[in-house]
């Protein structure tokens, strides 16, 4: 038995919580600054989350040791269970050529690299974070932005940024969900619930998501991409924004990021019917992919493989052997109505199967026995400071049949039946994707560990409670407690989960609207997303960058710390009179 202490050196606050700052800045540091590989720096900090929990918080040895395990395996399910899937889906279509298909069809939209940066970075790529979310986004947008002749370094960089408006609302609003939960239990307001908690936060990612687009082109094309696309980039944040703020206020939380994405799609899609920029540069890369292979990037190469095992692959698949340019011996390839169907039918199938299993009562039957069960650690038996209660993160919650990785699997066999792959072939891709992430797969594993240490040992709380010294400057800490804890576990959900009941607890003593500022957490918690180093791994892995990761970081972290200052300084301002309307009453 273990009973968390919040200020356990030398019974001094400031100092435990300085203690306890050490695993973050280990790894930021080591990412940031040493370069070092994501998954040695996760394994260092994690030691080192380790001994500040036994020396400095005297964490028992075995409590410490059943914590990281706990989080490993939760970095591994659902986490890396949902990416791992995703991508094996992604790879089934590459494997048939259907992929070359979807980014013709895509190429048919608009050529213009930033075009296209906003509609598969942003707006497809929210529709992944709203049906999946955990990386899925980034995993599968940065290959496709490769295909179409982005350089590594740029694709992964632009998935990265485009993902973060759609995070709150992420794999069917699962964060939302989980701040209600952990919200209500400490605070008697009655607005802290899904729906109302759902509603504030859709009043501050909406003004977020109009920028991003214009951010997004910026990257792409510098001050030139913003002049010439400056029109498609707001229609497509003013679009995604509105229908985040009516989704998550007037329509289905849960459904928030499908409808603002597929909105915000065809907003730029019948804007193209009527404008075009004035040109569109060639700002495809010249240089060979880092991952190995040519410029029409394949699965394989893309994610690590060898060059040339395309080869091996059926020769009369659609598009197999061409350049990602479209073009082929006898002029631009031309795709059947039936083929295109075919590529876009695996991303089909996935929102049919996450639409049918987010229906409340399938979502109910799916939550009991034998599909789902909760399970105590064992060994683990860990205390809140002066709680007689345990903490509930000591549970490991098994839903291996509704997770939404198992969902992908049966999206992936689907899939195998639609484009006609056989289970050998099918099988065959499925290891393969696991010996491509398997770096990403240690990342996510030890950074999870890190964080589950962090937390159960007491350090995290520390630093919440630090934080929430500051009274009502609290309103500007708030969202970079939400983006402390993203930036540390690469989710939203874990960050609600660690810092959602501290919010409302600070809101209580300071006076403040505990709904204002368990918003913030999730609000701010979105711009952790783009650092986290489980997605930076999963971005370098997927563009053949594995082990330099801090490049990605260092590309990355200006822009972050930026919409990060935006969303504090929305935050003090809706908590003044200025912009205090804003709250749900």
């Amino acid at each position: 038995m273990f009973e968390q202490v919040l200020d356990p050196v030398g019974g001094s606050l400031g100092l435990s919580a300085l203690c306890a700052t050490l695993p973050l800045i280990t790894l930021f540091v080591l990412l940031g600054a040493l370069k070092v590989k994501a998954w040695i720096a996760g394994l260092v900090s994690l030691l080192v989350a380790m001994l500040v929990a036994v020396v400095f918080y005297s964490m028992p040895v075995d409590q410490v040791l059943l914590s990281a395990t706990e989080g490993a395996a939760f970095g591994f399910f659902p986490i890396l269970w949902i990416v791992i899937n995703a991508i094996w889906v992604y790879n089934l279509t590459v494997e048939t050529g259907h992929f070359d298909v979807l980014r013709r069809s895509f190429e048919k939209v608009s050529p213009d690299q930033r075009i296209q940066a906003i509609i598969i970075a942003f707006c497809f790529g929210a529709l992944l974070e709203a049906l999946a979310g955990f990386g899925t986004p980034v995993a599968i947008s940065v290959v496709m932005l490769m295909a179409l002749g982005f350089a590594p370094l740029k694709a992964a960089v632009v998935a990265l940024i485009a993902n973060t408006a759609p995070v709150a609302f992420g794999a069917l609003a699962t964060p939302i969900i989980t701040l209600a939960t952990v919200t209500s239990g400490v605070n008697d307001d009655p607005r802290l619930t899904t729906e109302v908690l759902g509603a504030m936060v859709g009043r501050q990612t909406p003004i977020l998501a109009v920028f991003v687009p214009l951010l997004l082109v910026f990257v792409v094309d510098g001050k030139r991409g913003l002049r010439q696309t400056w029109l498609p980039a707001i229609v497509s944040g003013i679009a995604f924004g509105v229908a985040q703020f009516i989704s998550a206020n007037y329509i289905s939380v849960p459904l928030t990021d499908i409808i603002a994405a597929l909105v915000s799609a065809a907003a730029v899609v019948a804007l193209l019917r009527v404008w075009s920029p004035v040109e569109s540069p060639d700002l495809a890369r010249h240089d060979a992919p880092v991952g190995g292979g040519s410029a029409g990037v394949t699965a394989d190469e893309t994610l690590g493989g060898r060059p040339g095992e395309q080869d091996q692959r059926d020769d009369h698949a659609p598009g197999t052997g061409h350049r990602a340019g479209g073009a082929g011996a006898d002029g631009p390839i031309r795709d059947s109505g039936s083929e295109v169907f075919k590529a876009y039918a695996p991303y089909l199938i996935i929102i049919v199967i996450f639409s049918i299993f987010s229906l409340g009562p399938v979502k109910a039957f799916f939550a009991e026995q034998p599909w789902t069960y909760l399970i105590p650690w064992p060994g683990l038996d860990v205390f809140g400071p002066g709680s007689d209660t345990e903490l509930s993160s000591t549970n490991y919650n098994l839903n291996w049949f509704s997770s939404a990785g198992t969902l992908m699997i049966f999206a992936g066999i689907l899939t195998m039946l639609v484009l006609k792959i056989s289970p050998a072939r099918g099988l065959k891709t499925y290891g393969r994707t696991y010996n491509e992430l398997k770096w990403a797969i240690v990342t996510v594993m030890a950074v999870l560990a890190l964080a589950y240490v962090m937390n159960q040992s007491g350090q995290t709380t520390t630093l919440g409670a630090y934080l929430a010294q500051t009274g009502a400057f609290f309103t500007f800490l708030s969202p970079i407690l939400g983006w402390i804890g993203v930036a540390v576990t690469g989710s939203d959900t874990s960050a609600n989960a660690l810092f959602g009941a501290l919010q409302v607890q600070t809101a209580a003593r300071a006076g403040l609207d505990p709904v204002l500022l368990a918003a913030a957490n999730t609000s701010g918690g979105v711009l952790g997303k783009m650092v986290s180093p489980q997605n930076l791994a999963i971005a370098a892995a997927a563009v053949g960058m594995a082990g330099r990761e801090g490049e990605i970081f260092r590309k990355v972290f200006g822009w972050s710390l930026l919409l990060l200052v935006f969303m504090c300084l929305l935050v003090v301002l809706q908590s003044t009179p200025v912009l205090g309307w804003m709250i749900p009453d």
